[in-house]
Formats: structure tokens, sequence, C-alpha cells
């Protein structure tokens, strides 16, 4: 098991710096140039060179490719052009509101849309579990922006039981509404994969085998057939708070929440390449991390699966 993490945790290397050259490609071939973004409207030749040579931007590209791939190696994501600081610290100071808000999401995602493909397996053929289908296929039809603008309209204007979306305070009552938002999607996921992958086991022999000795369909489902039908489901919830912890760009738009979509967004606006080629860089790492998470957590929920 321990080579088989080393192996894994070896293959973020080659894929991190595979992103790292798509993303600094792709930031150069975009229109706009970043020294006259940081001038503003009123063009300068002179400012623009003097930026360009502060920030190396007059270098040629492949210089600039190879410098940018030295710091990373090196673990230095680089200064933002904007802001005048390490794009590790802008990252690390908007990542808990995303980390806030991932960690949320995916909690109300986990509790919903477990219980519901559970009672959708359990009576299945049944009214409830054509009404869980149905929702199913609503949350994940239903866009994100939509939903956060449709959500505030009815519980902060309306109703007016939860504030309206404020950049600056990140408690609770701010909270609620954007989690709700981003965790629609996911519970959609959630219960069809539950709902399938217990119909699956249910099918099994051994469930035949123990529901013929007498013991009950909630026992059967919940104590023997959930738990093997555990992989897939985590499978979906590692890939969506991986996606989560990326910064979940439309929902932090449209409730100002400060995390680390926002902040690529106004980067990519900006054109703060550091900022975006940093970001992007460490969320794909992430990205990689959890996944290796999750593969490792099958070992523990199906012991056949265990490397030795």
């Amino acid at each position: 098991m321990t080579q088989y993490i080393l192996r894994r945790l070896l293959m973020i290397i080659p894929v991190v710096f595979g992103i790292a050259t798509i993303v600094f490609l792709l930031m150069f071939a975009i229109p706009g140039d970043p020294a006259r973004m940081l001038i503003g409207q009123r063009s300068d030749p002179k400012a623009e060179e003097i930026i360009k040579k502060k920030f190396k931007l007059d270098r040629p590209l492949h210089v600039q490719y190879f410098s940018f791939l030295g710091r990373l190696a090196q673990l230095d994501l680089g200064r933002s052009y904007v802001k005048r600081i390490r794009v590790r610290d802008l990252l690390l100071g908007n990542a808990m509101a995303t980390v806030k808000l991932a960690a949320a999401s995916i909690l109300i995602a986990v509790v919903i849309g477990v219980s519901a493909g559970i009672v959708a397996a359990y009576f299945r053929g049944r009214w409830i579990d054509l009404s869980v289908i149905t929702g199913s296929v609503l949350g994940v039809s239903i866009p994100i922006f939509w939903l956060g603008l449709m959500l505030m309209l009815v519980f902060c204007v309306y109703l007016k039981v939860l504030p309206l979306p404020d950049p600056a305070t990140q408690d609770l009552k701010h909270l609620i509404l954007p989690a709700v938002t981003l965790s629609a999607v996911m519970i959609g996921y959630i219960a069809r994969m539950t709902r399938a992958s217990l119909l699956e086991v249910m099918q099994q022999d051994y469930i035949r085998t123990a529901r013929a000795k007498g013991l009950s369909k909630r026992v059967a489902v919940l104590k023997h057939a959930l738990r093997n039908a555990m992989i897939p489901i985590i499978t979906i919830i590692g890939i969506n708070f991986a996606h989560l912890l990326g910064g979940a760009i439309a929902t932090e738009t449209v409730f100002s929440w400060p995390g680390i979509g926002m902040l690529m967004v106004k980067s990519i606006e900006a054109r703060d390449l550091p900022v975006v080629e940093g970001g992007v860089v460490a969320l794909a790492a992430i990205f990689v991390i959890v996944n290796i998470v999750v593969d490792v957590s099958y070992a523990f929920l199906d012991p056949r699966l265990r490397i030795k």
C-alpha cells in the first residue's frame, strides 16, 4: 500500500507540469496585454515598456516559460502583478473561504443525497422512488447561477430571513445560501449513484441469502448492502469535493463569496498571469491528491482491493 501511495504521489509531478504548460500557453494565446491592463485606459508606450521590463514580460516566450517552470520546481508560484504580493499568500488568504463553502456544500450533499438514494432504492418503483429521480434530474439540470439568484430573491428580498451577500462577512447566515446552491447539483448526482449502486448490490447472492435466512430488508440494506455500494458513491463525492476546492466560480461570483473562484475570475479579468497560473497549478495538485485519498479509501471499504 505504501509503495502504491508513493507511486501515485510521484504522478503529481508530470500532471502538474503538464497543466502548467497548458495554462501558460493559454494565458498568452488569449487577447489582452497585462502591461496595458495595469496602466488602465490611457495608453502610454513608455509606461508599458517599463512595466514589461519590471515583470520580465519583454523576454521571448520560451524564456518566460522556462523561468516559470524553474520557479515552479522550487514551489514558487510568483508574485501578483496587481496586488504586488506572493501568489501563495493570495491563495492561502482566499482558501479558507473556499474550504468553508466546500465543506458545508459537501456535507449537505452527502447527507441529503445518500439518504435520498437509500430511500429510493428501498422503495423502488413507488412514488417516493419517482420523486427522488425527478428531483435528481432537476438538481443536475438547473443552472447554479439561476438557482442562486432565485434563492436570494426569495430568502433575502421577499422573506428577509437571510442577509444579502457581503464579501466582508463569512458567518453562518451568509454561508447558508451559497452552500445550498452549490450542493444542489451534487445532491442529484449522489442520490442517483447511491440508488443505482444499492440496487445492483441488492441483486447479489449474499444479500438474497441473508434475506432468505430471515434478515429484514432494512437491515440488509443498511448493514450489508450500503457498505459494498459505497465505492462508486465515494468516487462521486471525492471528485465533487475536489472540484469544490478548486473554487465554485459561478456560486462564489453570484454570492460575492471571497474564495479562490472569485480570485481566479478577477485575476483573469486583470490578466494577472502569476495568480492565474499559480492558482491553476495549485488546484490541479489538490485535485490529484484528493483523488489519491479516494483511491486509498477503497481499500478500507472493500478488503479485496487492498494492495499488499
